[in-house]
């Protein structure tokens, strides 16, 4: 099987039909999305077909990208961009295969095609019995298709996974963030497109741009012998390696063994002829090391006073993804934070001014530069051990960069006001639950976790407005103090609402008089918190109103009519 030309992808089209096509299938307007039977795999589809038009059409400059933009390309284009590099696109065959050794690895024993699932158990855990929530034996025999994306899958994931057993160019498990328009109707092609950059700005430093080809074994690895890293002195760097790299890494070393025995998918139920059931596996694959920072995942500095030191590509966390982390997502902190966006983001913010000045001139772009989204997922990595997966999508908002440091401020403090709201409704809760709250065990995060979600929206409609309000470059900067102060109410009543149905798990009447004595004395302090009442604990709360210029005291009327509207 081809990538480049069989049908392998499950497309949905405007109709709803879903229909298996080849990737040049991107380009017809019909198509909206693709329809994979796994999260990462969905995921990691997005990323090949991204790849792909990195590799096969990247603009020169951001002109270039802004004239494509605007006239995507037929599907006959797409194909005749890519025919150049199917050799390096075959699953199978006696000649090099797509992510896989071009060593046949027939010195190793065969395992189970389920090793290329990242939530597959394994050895160890199949060994020790620990498999208890996924089970082995789930997956025995995939298709070509599901084949083919669970080898990319794996390889532009691969968490750590023992002595020689290399992770991903990016880190084990790392988030990915791809810019989608607003418009969920827009073609698969408008939402694929804001993800490819130009030549000038897609490679790191040290590397050289050239023209990519299919035979380049410094771009697909597996065009050429494996660069085994069983000791010092063999770890890929940026530089030793070609600009497009990062979207072909190849950390694993695998062999797809291909059965004639039809069989069913247990992936996506389909019948196949030529079913993968084993694979062989070897250790000491490309050991990625240096300064890599992939266009897509975001990174932090973990010391922003060492701007040496390499930066670490950030991960999904437990408790999941949201507001609190759009900063660091979006907006570049080096000196304090340590933020460090994709690139891919940092760069589409900076075409937002080009296309003011384009709009000036005359020509027409429609609205993905003022309402466009953040989409953000990946694994939650415990090691080698999967505890989710995570996908959001969020506001992707972009000012002119003479006001970037204020949109960070006015952000940082709204989340901020949310965290500390967050942390008095956990510690009053231990307050109502406990005699002795200091001494209670136990994780809480889901108290935070539950007040972020319920704030979300409102969050995200604030930060809209904080983007149309620093739209001028040349005005002054001024957030109405209404947007701070629906902020705030939202805070307030989301905390109480939190509080009154977590404090109380069963009916009053059956509660001791201590516990409810607990329990009221913790909701009149949270009260009082929330309301700026005493110089002690009400400080963070009048601070936040002084400082975004509302009063505190608001007529019980008015606040009945927020809590409507909210």
């Amino acid at each position: 099987m081809n990538l480049l030309t069989d049908p392998w992808l499950p497309f949905r089209h405007v109709d709803g039909r879903l229909r298996y096509r080849s990737p040049s299938a991107l380009a017809d307007p019909d198509v909206l999305d693709l329809a994979l039977p796994r999260a990462d795999f969905q995921g990691a589809a997005w990323q090949f077909l991204i790849a792909l038009l990195q590799t096969a059409m990247t603009p020169k400059d951001t002109d270039a990208w802004l004239d494509r933009y605007q006239q995507p390309p037929s599907i006959a284009e797409v194909d005749v961009a890519l025919a150049p590099f199917m050799a390096a696109f075959e699953l199978d065959g006696d000649g090099p295969r797509f992510m896989q050794d071009l060593d046949p690895l027939e010195d190793v024993k065969e395992a189970p095609v389920s090793g290329l699932l990242i939530d597959s158990p394994g050895a160890n855990g199949i060994k020790n019995n620990t498999d208890f929530f996924v089970k082995r034996g789930r997956v025995e025999s995939v298709c070509q298709r599901c084949a083919a994306l669970a080898l990319y899958t794996m390889q532009i994931n691969a968490p750590a996974g023992g002595a020689g057993i290399r992770v991903g160019l990016r880190g084990g498990g790392p988030l990915t963030t791809l810019i989608l328009p607003e418009d969920e109707t827009q073609p698969l092609w408008a939402r694929l497109w804001p993800n490819v950059m130009p030549a000038d700005a897609v490679g790191q430093p040290g590397q050289r741009w050239r023209a990519p080809s299919a035979d380049d074994g410094d771009l697909f690895f597996w065009m050429a012998d494996t660069r085994v890293s069983d000791k010092k002195g063999t770890e890929v760097l940026p530089d030793d390696v070609h600009p497009l790299h990062a979207f072909w890494s190849m950390p694993r070393r695998y062999r797809l063994l291909f059965d004639d025995e039809p069989g069913c998918c247990d992936l996506c139920g389909d019948e196949t002829a030529h079913p993968v059931r084993r694979l062989r596996s070897k250790k000491q694959g490309a050991n990625y090391d240096g300064p890599w920072r992939h266009p897509l995942t975001p990174y932090r500095l973990l010391n922003p006073k060492k701007p040496d030191e390499l930066p670490l590509s950030s991960k999904g966390q437990p408790g999941g993804l949201g507001y609190r982390h759009w900063p660091g997502l979006v907006l570049e902190d080096e000196a304090v934070s340590g933020a460090l966006p994709a690139r891919v983001v940092t760069h589409h913010l900076q075409k937002y001014e080009l296309v003011e000045i384009a709009r000036d001139d005359g020509e027409a772009f429609d609205a993905l530069f003022r309402h466009a989204r953040l989409w953000v997922f990946g694994y939650d990595m415990d090691n080698m051990k999967p505890r989710g997966w995570y996908s959001v999508e969020m506001p992707l908002v972009g000012v002119p960069t003479a006001h970037q440091e204020t949109l960070r401020e006015w952000v940082k403090r709204f989340v901020d006001l949310a965290g500390d709201v967050a942390w008095q409704v956990r510690n009053q809760l231990k307050r109502a639950w406990f005699k002795r709250p200091e001494d209670a065990k136990g994780d809480m995060s889901q108290i935070d976790a539950q007040l972020f979600e319920a704030t979300q929206l409102a969050f995200f409609d604030a930060l809209r407005q904080m983007g149309e309000a620093l739209r001028d470059a040349k005005a002054t900067p001024t957030l109405s103090p209404d947007i701070s102060r629906q902020w705030y109410l939202t805070l307030k009543r989301r905390a109480l609402r939190l509080f009154d149905a977590q404090a109380i798990s069963g009916p009053l009447e059956g509660m001791k008089m201590q516990q409810l004595e607990r329990i009221t004395g913790a909701r009149h302090y949270l009260q009082e918190y929330l309301n700026g009442s005493g110089k002690k604990r009400g400080n963070t709360v009048q601070t936040f109103a002084q400082s975004s210029g509302f009063e505190l005291q608001t007529p019980q009327s008015e606040g009945n009519q927020q809590e409507s509207t909210a």
